[in-house]
């Protein structure tokens, strides 16, 4: 076989960096990034095909303890993504792991891989800020104790050592054809994308409450040959009082989040957009089992 494939899953803590890792390694910003943790919500998925592999990665939701049913079925995501992993990459961010204590690691081997046989590579993250005396001893540390097939210190902001990740994770996939096309950087369609920019400018503008209590709809996307593609999204809150924070006095703040999200749009799409965005309630649907699925949070194999 002179082909390489596999699934590779990337979970860590919320902020660890796994987004920031996973565009790293594509060499291409596909999983949006911000500050505020749990930025991301679903499983996405990053395909990196060359002439003689095709690495098929799996970004994850911050693993915590759900505190209502989106975190649940946000963790759900967490989940399939190590049940369907080839390789895993268990991110830990090193500048927040006090010295002493136990760390993720230790408690996500114990909890996760107990008893299940995964091929690992942990990543530690963050090392730009972190105590090089620190990621020295938690390096020998993790390699005596030989749970993981690496160890191995990185700075996913700063670019370095990725390709010390990926030359590893190519060590460790399994001979297989590749199962998609070379062209493809992932399986999710183009209006997927477009709402998850929408969300990170939501992330970039807004505080408080207001990011993680807002979903992004697209409710049409019509391309337009020779003109403008035309993008109608609602963003929906869960309570009346965050309607006219989104909108802002005399709409200025929508149309600020408008710009920037149609901004990065046109550079993800390489094309003109035109976005209308409207914001709409509906009330506690972080709860509600219905929107939630409608909204697309549900595992595959539910």
């Amino acid at each position: 076989m002179d082909s390489k494939c596999g699934y590779v899953s990337i979970i860590g803590l919320p902020n660890a960096g796994k987004s920031t890792l996973l565009n790293l390694l594509l060499g291409q910003k596909l999983s949006i990034t911000t500050n505020k943790p749990q930025t991301t919500r679903k499983k996405i998925l990053g395909i990196l095909s060359e002439e003689n592999y095709q690495v098929i990665f799996q970004d994850t939701p911050g693993i915590l303890n759900p505190e209502y049913l989106l975190q649940k079925k946000m963790l759900e995501f967490v989940h399939q993504a190590v049940k369907d992993a080839d390789v895993i990459l268990l991110l830990l961010d090193i500048s927040a792991e006090p010295e002493g204590e136990k760390t993720f690691a230790d408690e996500t081997v114990k909890k996760v891989f107990q008893d299940k046989v995964w091929k690992k590579i942990l990543i530690l993250n963050k090392i730009d800020i972190a105590d090089e005396n620190l990621v020295n001893r938690l390096i020998k540390k993790y390699e005596a104790e030989g749970v993981f097939e690496k160890v191995i210190p990185v700075s996913a902001l700063k670019g370095f050592n990725g390709d010390t990740v990926l030359s590893s994770i190519l060590e460790l996939l399994p001979a297989h054809p590749k199962f998609y096309p070379e062209d493809y950087i992932s399986d999710a369609p183009e209006k997927f994308y477009v709402s998850e920019i929408i969300r990170e400018k939501i992330f970039e503008q807004y505080k408080e409450e207001i990011p993680y209590s807002a979903e992004v709809v697209i409710e049409s996307f019509k391309e337009q040959e020779g003109r403008k593609d035309v993008i109608s999204a609602t963003i929906i809150v869960e309570r009346e009082s965050q309607k006219p924070i989104l909108i802002g006095k005399k709409g200025d703040a929508l149309k600020k989040l408008g710009q920037a999200a149609r901004a990065e749009i046109e550079s993800f799409l390489d094309r003109p957009v035109f976005l209308e965005l409207r914001v709409k309630v509906k009330e506690k649907w972080r709860s509600d089992p219905k929107l939630l699925r409608y909204f697309g949070y549900q595992a595959d194999d539910e």
